[in-house]
């Protein structure tokens, strides 16, 4: 069952809601469409410029009208926000910036009522150089206790002052801190695989194991549903400190994908069982061998990982259907479902990314000033998100792609992100897929929620009128009007509840694929196409004139 919303966009009634086939068959994290929100960005509450919990409790009702079957949300922990928030200092705790612990609480309870779940993200790599545990450490002697639950060691080199491995930082530059010793000396040298601010865990140690399968249960106490895991292919680390090979064997990194983390996330998973219903665990794992990666996915460990590869081809037909084809090749040997992501919180949002002549993603390869066309770019992005929410497997939206905002070249003095200071100012990092939303009005801060007088963390640009999310609902062609007519025809179409897809070929400049017994999506990236016989169009992306698909479009066919 299909209302319409006051704008006159379709929108799924709550008795369809309840009654939809994903909350019948299968487990509801098999087929879910999540909804991906970076706290800071999406809704201010108190209007100081940040976005804050009492604003997303303030917007659910735009969520549920959207049909998102869940919210996974960035960190939200007491944090110095030296890499916005995933540098924890504690885990049972709200930073105030956001709000309290009974707000999160209150958060996940109306959510709930709304028929929202809520995944929360738990970074368990490193900490924050703020955290209990480290602050201990660096008031410790060498070889003390508190040590032991991060990598501390004394540098190689007559004097000690060179690092004790050559390891390269996932945002690039060193991966060794030095300390100074209470007498003003040089200390040892601990290690962050990402930023200073972020000194590694040291898994071996029972003290970190442990403390990290009481925060789940903390937060699993609190109602929430499941959990994204960060970064969760580097937990454990060769404890000889090796250097890094050239050509690592599968399982032989010193610091990335290591056999020993199965057992780590088993133990989570037991966890996660152990409550009623089930929670669920979700990996970020970037990893190019196929067997490797479906191990993370057995059926002991995590229910789901995220697919990136997809998210990182160019707007190519023949790449894209590798990727696609190649997802579900990885995934059917342990019956895990795929995830499909078009962007998230570190990448370069669609619109702007398929308007540039190299259409893929690669962190190597931000830069400064690379222009992009973005009406054709809106127009792929608007193909792509059809062609996502048709495969099957679970769907995730990163706030704003729903109202096709562009990635925003921000001017280099209200930068944060520790990419862009790390690259010595070549990359302009990641901010500029975390502006704040436009929700209504004119000009900044467009019904953020900001006070007059008070300037967005991050600054919004002039011209987002009408990208507001107030404009789009007057607007039945807009991208949030596609958006919410994809989400309620995959939730109320039984061929999009079923794992079977079945490819077709319309030519080397098209994907098609069927899905169930009546259902075809057909993305056309070449010349305009003559669609094939069918009862009716769902939903396109673009007008499909007298039965012919434009170029960078996608229809969904009933036959």
């Amino acid at each position: 069952m299909v209302e319409e919303d006051r704008d006159g966009t379709a929108v799924e009634s709550p008795q369809a809601r309840a009654a939809a086939p994903s909350a019948l068959a299968e487990p509801w994290w098999r087929d879910a469409v999540i909804y991906q929100i970076y706290p800071r960005s999406f809704a201010d509450g108190n209007g100081d410029g940040t976005g804050d919990l009492a604003g997303i409790r303030g917007r659910l009702p735009y969520l549920r009208n959207l049909g998102v079957d869940a919210i996974w949300l960035t960190p939200w922990y007491v944090s110095p926000l030296a890499d916005g928030g995933y540098d924890v200092a504690d885990y049972r705790d709200i930073d105030p910036a956001f709000g309290t612990l009974a707000e999160a609480e209150a958060l996940i309870g109306e959510a709930s009522g709304l028929g929202i779940r809520t995944i929360i993200d738990i970074v368990p790599n490193h900490v924050s150089d703020q955290h209990p545990w480290f602050q201990a450490a660096l008031a410790a002697e060498p070889g003390s206790p508190e040590r032991e639950r991060f990598w501390f060691r004394p540098g190689r080199g007559p004097s000690g002052d060179e690092m004790p491995t050559d390891w390269v930082s996932s945002f690039g530059g060193d991966t060794w801190t030095r300390t100074t010793n209470p007498d003003g000396t040089p200390g040892e040298w601990y290690l962050h695989l990402f930023a200073a601010q972020q000194p590694d865990l040291n898994w071996d140690h029972p003290d970190v194991r442990s403390e990290h399968e009481e925060i789940l249960r903390f937060w699993f106490d609190r109602g929430v549903a499941g959990i994204r895991i960060d970064s969760a292919a580097f937990l454990v680390k060769d404890a000889a400190l090796p250097p890094l090979p050239a050509d690592p064997a599968p399982g032989a990194h010193p610091h990335m994908d290591r056999d020993e983390l199965h057992d780590i996330y088993r133990s989570w998973r037991e966890v996660a069982d152990s409550y009623d219903p089930p929670r669920v665990l979700v990996g970020e794992v970037w990893l190019s061998d196929a067997k490797r990666f479906a191990a993370y996915l057995r059926p002991d460990e995590m229910h789901s990982a995220f697919n990136f590869d997809f998210m990182t081809q160019p707007w190519n037909a023949a790449a894209l259907r590798e990727s696609i084809e190649r997802t579900l090749r990885e995934h059917a040997p342990v019956g895990a479902p795929a995830t499909w992501v078009l962007s998230n919180h570190d990448v370069t949002r669609p619109v702007t990314r398929y308007g540039r002549v190299d259409s893929g993603f690669a962190f190597d390869r931000k830069r400064f000033g690379v222009e992009s066309d973005l009406e054709l770019g809106t127009r792929r992005a608007r193909a792509a998100a059809l062609l996502t929410a048709a495969l099957p497997g679970c769907l995730y939206v990163y706030q704003g792609d729903e109202l096709g905002l562009p990635e925003v070249e921000l001017p280099a003095d209200v930068l944060q992100d520790p990419m862009h200071f790390r690259s010595g100012g070549i990359d302009p990092g990641r901010d500029g897929c975390r502006v704040p939303l436009p929700w209504a009005g004119d000009e900044p801060p467009y019904g953020f929620g900001t006070a007059g007088g008070t300037g967005t963390w991050l600054p919004q640009p002039g011209d987002w009128a009408m990208l507001s999310v107030a404009a789009q609902e007057r607007d039945p062609r807009s991208m949030l009007a596609l958006y919410r007519g994809a989400i309620a025809v995959r939730r109320e179409r039984p061929d999009f509840h079923s794992p079977d897809l079945e490819w077709l070929d319309l030519g080397d400049d098209v994907i098609a694929f069927r899905r169930g017994d009546a259902t075809v999506c057909i993305t056309n990236l070449g010349p305009d196409l003559e669609l094939p016989p069918h009862t009716a169009i769902l939903l396109a992306s673009a007008p499909a004139e007298h039965g012919s698909l434009p170029t960078d479009s996608t229809a969904w066919l009933a036959l």
